[in-house]
């Protein structure tokens, strides 16, 4: 549980006659059905005992107190963000603050000295705030001012929460960081670079690496298990002291989780092994786009999301319309895990290869894949080209592409390539693919 400062206290919401039991006295039946939807709710669920035919508890804390698991509370930060918000919101995001604000507990109300009026439910908003959202900035899928009591609804805090972030993400009209959306979230617009809000921001970098930075909550226990299987990602967990369920991701001096270029390089093979065997594409190739899209960070760097940097609306367009369903796309979250971020990688680049029927150039797939196709400039190829062939090298040995088929002219950047840069080759009557030296 966090612990919150010592001028903030927690009430109990029997003082105004609100009480909980079960799921079912704060949720509306849709909502529930989504939750039993889920695969992982239902799981939790049904192991603890519940049945659909009958009302859903609650779990309590020592003190009584109802309270989200941290399955549940992911799951309705997925629904919430993929029904109202085109799964455009950082789940995590919306998780850590749960956490810090009210440990999750829906009945939780809080006051401090400097605020006359109390903040309420899992992401604790004051009813004055709540109100503002649904008058002015239009958020009136559930009707607080009417009945501000559905505040302690974990849907409608969860709605009204992330609708909030959503608003500081472009305050004033100008992109925001996360740590700067969290310190407003904390302390107001005016307080988000105070030192009296930068405390909250450590707590909160601290919350959502220790809950949400693992492996295992970011693939399958299959997905798990392939890379425990591979030699190298067992030689580096061994080492670091990892343990089966509990595998930590790396993290930059920022707290933010990476992968390393051993983990990266082994779910890039296990992706093309498993999906992608027919099209021979080069493992090395897939993790130096991740390389300059991402950084190899878990949640992608700016509006790219996840380690391949591919947007939610790519993805589900790959997943509709060209029938790459290995992996599901339910939302943007979604593409913070990276298997499912490498999958769609991997069938987006396949695309960019042959798109609009023809056989295109590594320079053309490059440049494609990271400005899209239709803003391809190959006399301002250059810079990117750069990028990728330095980070290219930090898989394979580029020295070797140094011949007809490979012709860098670094002063007049002149390419001179073939197909199989990006692919192996095949040998005739289906021997087994080779990389092209």
């Amino acid at each position: 549980m966090v612990h919150h400062q010592p001028q903030e206290k927690f009430h109990s919401i029997a003082m105004m006659a609100v009480s909980f039991k079960y799921w079912d006295d704060c949720i509306d039946p849709s909502d529930m059905e989504a939750m039993w939807n889920i695969p992982e709710v239902s799981n939790e669920w049904l192991d603890a005992g519940e049945s659909r035919d009958q009302k859903v508890h609650l779990s309590r804390d020592p003190d009584g107190q109802p309270f989200l698991t941290q399955i549940e509370m992911k799951a309705v930060a997925e629904i919430i963000a993929s029904r109202h918000f085109n799964s455009q919101i950082d789940l995590d995001m919306i998780c850590a603050i749960a956490e810090l604000e009210s440990d999750r507990q829906p009945l939780a109300v809080r006051s401090d000295k400097k605020n006359k009026e109390p903040t309420i439910g899992i992401m604790q908003l004051s009813i004055e705030s709540a109100k503002w959202l649904f008058n002015e900035l239009g958020y009136r899928s559930y009707n607080v001012v009417r009945n501000p009591e559905l505040l302690y609804w974990p849907f409608v805090s969860v709605y009204l929460g992330a609708a909030y972030m959503k608003w500081l993400s472009n305050y004033d009209q100008k992109e925001r960081t996360e740590e700067f959306i969290i310190r407003a979230y904390k302390g107001g617009t005016k307080k988000a670079t105070h030192k009296s809000t930068l405390p909250y921001w450590k707590r909160y970098l601290c919350v959502k690496e220790s809950v949400y930075s693992y492996w295992d909550t970011k693939a399958s226990p299959e997905d798990m298990e392939e890379l425990w299987s591979h030699p190298e990602v067992l030689k580096e967990w061994t080492k670091s002291g990892e343990i089966r369920g509990k595998v930590r991701f790396s993290h930059d001096n920022k707290k933010r989780p990476y992968l390393s270029r051993v983990e990266l390089k082994a779910v890039a093979e296990i992706i093309l092994t498993k999906h992608f065997l027919t099209k021979h594409m080069k493992p090395t190739c897939l993790c130096a786009l991740a390389e300059v899209v991402s950084l190899r960070f878990v949640n992608g760097v700016g509006p790219r999301t996840g380690i391949m940097g591919i947007d939610y609306s790519t993805a589900f367009w790959l997943y509709m319309e060209l029938g790459y369903r290995a992996y599901r796309v339910d939302s943007a979250d979604d593409l913070t895990k990276p298997f499912v971020s490498m999958y769609f990688g991997a069938a987006y680049l396949v695309w960019l290869s042959e798109y609009e029927g023809r056989e295109r150039t590594p320079q053309f797939v490059v440049q494609a894949y990271i400005s899209g196709p239709k803003n391809v400039n190959l006399q301002e190829t250059g810079p990117l080209w750069l990028k990728f062939m330095q980070a290219l090298g930090n898989y394979e040995d580029i020295k070797k592409y140094a011949s007809s088929h490979f012709l860098i002219e670094i002063r007049e950047f002149s390419v001179l390539m073939t197909h199989e840069f990006f692919f192996f080759s095949v040998g005739i009557k289906g021997t087994a693919p080779f990389c092209k030296r």
